[in-house]
């Protein structure tokens, strides 16, 4: 092989080793949220990407082989082309030949990793971290086609990576990871508010994030501050507490004192006048749900709105009632205040 020969073959095989070191990186970085669309849009690239990501381990473990053969062959080809070229200026300087076989090859090996190491594997790899989804579009097709040329050789070498794994007690995975934890998205969330990419100006984002750290403990109303009604009141009783207090529901207490329901105002509006002084009809009296006061306040949201029950009683271990829960506090936790209607007619 002639000298220029072996500088041609250098180039092929940084270039080749660059493919394999931008593919892998491709395969793990880009996000599937970005390339299932397109798969679905009909987009045959990212349909094959989309196959990259989810057999990774097959997609790595042909880059990884890539990369190994091309980084062996690179020293091998390049180092007698590149040493016979430097051997002729060096003579030319007059040092011994000894050292003239000793300068041309740390030369050589200081050139060829400089160029092996900036462009097969850094410029790729941050180029692939820098646009992973365009990356794996254009690398992932080629990669795939490969490991599907080599899928003997590959297939056996990833059982036996995959069996050494299983000796120390780790499961593998063929696909890359594409959700994120509570706590990752937080971060990202707080990452970007502060590099201004987003804003959370009404501070949703930020209150879904702490509701789901949240039990029904921390919002109930202690029974010492509820406004409570007893079992006998009339509607004239609530039309007085509205007036007094301004709220549209009540607990209703029997004689023990134990909550047994509350009313809602809307309910008694159908009720005619001559009965306003006779005791709330039993089937006006809405149902109370009952909850432990460890209960997370999603769940105590999803248990009240799928009964369509605004107030619950908080309970502990021992069944005591701790006090109420409305839904409007919880809802409160994700979207803000919220102004009671009647609130807004008593103070307008």
């Amino acid at each position: 092989m002639s000298d220029w020969a072996g500088i041609a073959w250098l180039i092929v095989l940084l270039a080749a080793n660059a493919f394999f070191v931008g593919a892998e990186f491709a395969v793990i970085s880009a996000r599937r949220s970005q390339i299932e669309p397109k798969a679905e849009a009909g987009s045959k690239r990212a349909q094959t990407a989309l196959y990259a990501m989810e057999h990774a381990t097959l997609m790595l473990a042909t880059s990884q082989l890539g990369i190994t053969v091309c980084s062996l062959l690179i020293l091998n080809v390049s180092e007698p082309a590149i040493h016979h070229l430097l051997e002729g200026p060096l003579h030319w300087t007059g040092i011994p030949e000894q050292a003239v076989t000793i300068s041309a090859f740390v030369l050589t090996l200081v050139g060829v990793s400089y160029l092996h190491v900036v462009f097969g594997e850094m410029v790729p790899k941050n180029a692939a971290f820098s646009m992973p989804d365009r990356a794996v579009l254009l690398l992932a097709p080629p990669l795939v086609a490969i490991s599907r040329l080599l899928r003997h050789i590959i297939a056996a070498l990833n059982a036996v990576a995959n069996g050494v794994l299983r000796l120390f007690g780790v499961e593998p995975k063929s696909e890359t990871n594409s959700t994120f934890t509570l706590e990752e998205v937080a971060s990202i969330v707080s990452h970007s508010t502060r590099e201004g990419v987003l804003e959370d100006r009404s501070g949703a984002l930020t209150a879904a994030f702490e509701f789901t750290t949240k039990r029904a403990r921390d919002l109930l109303v202690p029974s010492d501050r509820l406004v409570v009604l007893p079992a006998g009141a009339t509607p004239g009783d609530v039309e007085a507490a509205v007036a007094r207090h301004g709220f549209s529901r009540y607990p209703i207490a029997d004689a023990a004192g134990e909550l047994v329901g509350y009313v809602h105002i809307k309910d008694l509006v159908r009720l005619g006048e001559d009965r306003v002084a006779e005791p709330i009809p039993g089937k006006r009296i809405r149902e109370m749900e009952s909850v432990h006061a460890e209960t997370e306040l999603e769940d105590v949201l999803a248990r009240l709105q799928g009964r369509g029950i605004h107030l619950a009683r908080i309970h502990d271990d021992a069944g005591s009632v701790l006090g109420v829960i409305f839904l409007e506090d919880v809802i409160e936790e994700l979207v803000g205040e919220i102004h009671d209607a009647t609130r807004r007619q008593r103070f307008a």
